[in-house]
């Protein structure tokens, strides 16, 4: 993140660095470069102490819930003086891409899980500055019905990403549509399918894709964001990830930063307003269910 503009202090001849400055606003492609904000006076110090009067803060994020998260708290940033930049994408590649670049402060659309495994992946320093919210897994009907109505050789879309294909696989086991190999957990792949007492063909499908393919499968295991957006409602899934087991630890939605950030004033004024009465509330009014606070 770039450096505020020194602020000058009452009484004082000391300047002081603040990070967590952004940038002028950009699309989901192409995030823009940034432009210096220019230091405005305050007396409004944030909860960290840090008076944050003019600071931008642009930050990455999925359409639903997390834009729409992020939205719902614009007003209490504001409040001290902060501008947030909303940049919505629609794939979980570019937005962490973009924070290990600078082009973000932060993004908000992964789980922790994710996060660690695209690392791995693609060498980035990403890091967790916050837990935020759950948003339990679903298996929705297509062309089938229910899980009882199931044919021999029915097809189940899942997600490609090594991650949430695992998630996917794991739900699937939760319902006894499969046994998957001892020990395969969220690692999980098709390959280590133990049972498939249905001969269920497994479709490995783009994340993003599969509500839009939902009317092509049997059943689709559907990321919470992506159900969201296609206006499928958790309370219609024929089955649900339990959020009070390994699925909530291991898939817990975070504010992403890149290492180094996660205590700069504008992260840690972002992360209050997330965690804020005001984010719990609007989580639970609006999604009922199927977005779940984790703080």
């Amino acid at each position: 993140m770039k450096k505020l503009a020194s602020l000058l202090l009452t009484g004082a001849l000391t300047f002081g660095l603040l990070a967590g400055c952004g940038s002028t606003s950009g699309n989901a492609e192409t995030p823009a470069g940034g432009n210096e904000t220019t230091p405005v006076e305050s007396n409004t110090p944030s909860e960290t102490g840090a008076n944050l009067e003019g600071t931008v803060i642009k930050v990455g994020a999925t359409p639903a819930p997390h834009a729409e998260i992020l939205e719902a708290v614009k007003d209490l940033l504001a409040e001290q003086g902060i501008t947030l930049e909303i940049v919505e994408f629609n794939d979980y590649i570019q937005p962490n891409l973009a924070v290990e670049s600078g082009e973000l402060d932060a993004n908000y659309f992964q789980h922790i899980t994710y996060m660690n495994e695209f690392n791995v992946s693609d060498s980035t320093h990403l890091v967790s500055a916050a837990e935020i919210h759950y948003e339990p897994f679903g298996l929705y009907a297509g062309k089938t019905a229910s899980i009882d109505e199931l044919a021999d050789g029915a097809q189940i879309a899942v997600p490609n990403d090594t991650t949430n294909e695992a998630r996917a696989l794991l739900l699937l086991q939760q319902e006894g549509l499969i046994t998957l190999k001892e020990g395969a957990g969220i690692t999980a792949t098709k390959a280590d399918i133990a049972e498939n007492p249905k001969n269920l063909d497994i479709v490995e499908l783009e994340a993003s894709q599969i509500p839009s393919r939902l009317a092509d499968v049997d059943l689709a295991v559907i990321n919470g964001n992506y159900a969201i957006d296609a206006g499928l409602k958790v309370a219609d899934a024929l089955a649900v990830e339990s959020a009070d087991g390994e699925a909530a630890q291991a898939y817990v939605n975070v504010l992403t930063v890149k290492e180094g950030h996660e205590n700069d004033p504008a992260i840690l004024a972002l992360v209050e307003a997330l965690q804020s009465d005001t984010a719990k509330t609007f989580m639970e009014e609006t999604y009922q269910g199927a977005v779940v606070p984790m703080f």
